[in-house]
């Protein structure tokens, strides 16, 4: 279980300021296979793709937040089920989360180290966004749990993640650092990185220490 006195489970103080143009690249723990990551960012930004990677050059196991979200047919799981779920996933000392949900911070975050927050132009994820939807929707790709996404979704309905990504993007740049600044957040090392550029650079410096 995890023990706040353990030396490789002890996360570093970090003083956040609340307003994202505060919040400044933190040093990582020396040992970095002992990190529990969490990343966020607008929809379609890239979390998962850069979680993939972050568990690949470390060697940690990756839990994608959707795949425990959804059900067969886009059902949604009930919150109290996927918290049981991620508490029971999130036991061990190091992995690597991607997703944005707020109704499971007091699950993820309370139990991360490092938050790595995807904070892109909305351009960048706009574009990231289409050519992902183009993908998806072209080759059939199966996401969890038998899901697949469709034009028609994205395109022609309410639920298009095009529209989410709108109405959700600048207002994740006054909640996410709110929510750091809460007390049982203040723990979280904090890795700002505002373009694919700064992410690959970072990503690079996981491997070199």
């Amino acid at each position: 279980g995890f023990d706040p006195h353990h030396p490789l489970q002890a996360p570093k103080q970090l003083r956040v300021a609340v307003g994202p143009r505060s919040l400044q690249h933190s040093r990582m723990r020396h040992d970095t296979a002992a990190n529990r990551f969490v990343v966020v960012g607008t929809t379609g930004a890239g979390k998962t793709t850069l979680a993939r990677k972050i568990a690949e050059a470390l060697d940690l196991p990756h839990i994608e937040l959707d795949a425990y979200r959804y059900g067969p047919n886009w059902t949604e799981t009930p919150d109290d089920v996927v918290k049981e779920l991620l508490r029971q996933a999130l036991q061990g000392d190091a992995w690597v989360t991607d997703g944005n949900y707020r109704v499971l911070r007091n699950v993820v975050w309370t139990r991360g180290t490092t938050l790595v927050w995807l904070d892109y132009p909305i351009y960048v994820v706009m574009w990231r966004l289409w050519w992902r939807t183009l993908r998806r929707t072209v080759f059939r790709q199966e996401l969890w749990n038998g899901n697949r996404e469709s034009f028609r979704q994205h395109f022609f309905s309410r639920e298009s993640l095009f529209l989410w990504a709108l109405q959700t993007h600048w207002l994740r740049r006054q909640t996410i650092p709110s929510a750091l600044a809460q007390p049982e957040h203040t723990h979280l090392e904090v890795v700002h990185l505002r373009s694919p550029r700064a992410a690959n650079k970072w990503l690079k410096t996981l491997t070199s220490r």
